[in-house]
């Protein structure tokens, strides 16, 4: 009886480290968005391939609707990572803040907004775009200040450019829809979805037109990365697995991965939305930020003159941690 007992104590206590190892121990991240959007499709890739998991994680999204917002998220602990325009980063560095929000890992290169005219234009040019109102975000945001900055690139002037700053970002589509504005930048996979409903035409990619730039890139408090390094580490490493996937795996593959994280967008329009990304090359694939991206990013900023004073590359972005778990592949 004695030794059946322990037998069977045995195999319970055995039974144990594989029940702790079970979904109720990991590790929860609150990430705050910017937009939910398939440029983004590595963030949601390693989500459904199970490599947060892998690394003891698990991820808690929230759609923060602009930079701003991921921000406040972030600042007041709302979110253990905002998933941002580095631009959000800077604008805290300048107010001298005592916990530095700090860039630890980029993903986009370039804008990931495509241009949406009210009507067909085969043989669409910039020039069309002189004297019409124009939907491309808030006053301030890398999304409208990219675009002034690709105008002004290709010749226009402060009094060619009319661009409606009254609408917040995440309410931009609906009030095209509405009637509002001849333009609107939109992000994939709304963009095809309005041109497929006959809404909309997408008549130019901004990314493109923009060239590299810091996009969108995770920011923590630098005490949090402190306290979490492991935790930002084992991110890190499930979102290069991502990255390499997306840039490497059938855009209908992705697609049907993913398909879970937009239930309201067919497999069609986002198969074409990811094509659309892989084609332009959206993503770091070691997730380092170049300090002359940064350079350019704040040049974009000055440009937009929304930049009081530089900011030193050092104070808002650490690229160790990517550096260090990319060489270890």
């Amino acid at each position: 009886m004695k030794k059946t007992a322990a037998i069977i104590g045995a195999a319970v206590l055995a039974l144990l480290p594989f029940s702790a190892c079970g979904g109720d121990s990991l590790k929860t991240l609150k990430i705050n968005e910017v937009t939910h959007s398939v440029f983004y499709a590595p963030l949601y890739l390693a989500d459904s391939l199970g490599y947060f998991e892998e690394e003891g994680l698990k991820i808690e999204l929230a759609n923060g609707g602009g930079a701003n917002n991921v921000m406040s998220a972030v600042l007041s602990g709302d979110a253990d990572i905002g998933f941002c325009g580095p631009e959000a980063a800077i604008y805290v560095a300048i107010g001298d803040s005592r916990d530095q929000p700090t860039v630890f890992g980029q993903l986009t290169k370039r804008d990931g907004s495509f241009l949406v005219s009210r009507n067909r234009e085969p043989n669409f040019t910039w020039e069309s775009l002189k004297g019409k109102e124009l939907l491309v975000g808030r006053r301030g945001g890398v999304p409208a200040m990219t675009f002034e900055y690709v105008l002004k690139e290709k010749g226009f002037t402060d009094s060619d450019i009319n661009i409606n700053y009254g609408v917040e970002f995440n309410m931009m589509t609906s009030a095209f829809a509405e009637g509002t504005a001849d333009y609107c930048t939109m992000f994939e996979p709304t963009a095809s979805e309005f041109e497929k409903a006959g809404k909309g035409y997408i008549v130019a990619s901004v990314g493109e037109a923009g060239g590299v730039i810091p996009y969108t890139g995770f920011i923590a408090k630098r005490s949090w990365l402190n306290k979490n390094e492991d935790y930002a580490r084992g991110f890190l490493r499930a979102m290069m697995k991502a990255i390499d996937y997306a840039q490497t795996k059938p855009a209908a593959d992705i697609a049907a991965l993913i398909k879970g994280h937009f239930p309201s967008s067919s497999e069609e329009s986002m198969t074409t939305s990811i094509a659309n990304y892989q084609k332009i090359d959206s993503w770091f694939t070691d997730m380092v930020m170049p300090e002359e991206s940064f350079t350019r990013l704040q040049d974009i900023i000055e440009s937009a003159g929304e930049l009081s004073e530089r900011v030193e590359f050092s104070k808002v972005v650490d690229n160790k941690y990517a550096v260090e778990e990319y060489a270890k592949r």
